[in-house]
């Protein structure tokens, strides 16, 4: 059972609310949300009740970010764009990345948002 407390301020008591923690909401846990609010109701409905709705979400941002990070690493690595490419043609270099970055994004949202 909860236990409320109160704290007077002249003549009214007032509750001691202490509103939960935020969760801190990157691109990925943004784009989750929405995807489920959208696409799985009955889930989100569960999460949300149940109060784990911002610790999944907290939980597939660290994972996608990771699982970014890595992609873009291994993707690089695998097509060749090391600095030296960077270096001497900053625009090619530039290009290669981005579609590295739209490819990892594709894998993300593929693996971990829209499942």
């Amino acid at each position: 059972m909860f236990e409320i407390t109160y704290h007077r301020e002249g003549d009214y008591l007032i509750p001691d609310l202490i509103a939960p923690a935020a969760p801190k909401m990157g691109i990925w846990s943004q784009r989750r949300q929405r995807y489920l609010a959208k696409n799985n109701d009955a889930l989100y409905t569960a999460l949300l009740l149940s109060g784990k709705l911002n610790e999944h979400l907290e939980e597939v941002d660290r994972a996608a970010n990771e699982m970014f990070d890595l992609l873009i690493r291994q993707y690089a690595e695998r097509d060749g764009i090391t600095e030296e490419l960077k270096a001497h043609n900053q625009l090619e270099w530039v290009q290669r990345i981005n579609c590295i970055r739209e490819r990892a994004e594709e894998v993300i949202c593929s693996e971990l948002i829209y499942t």
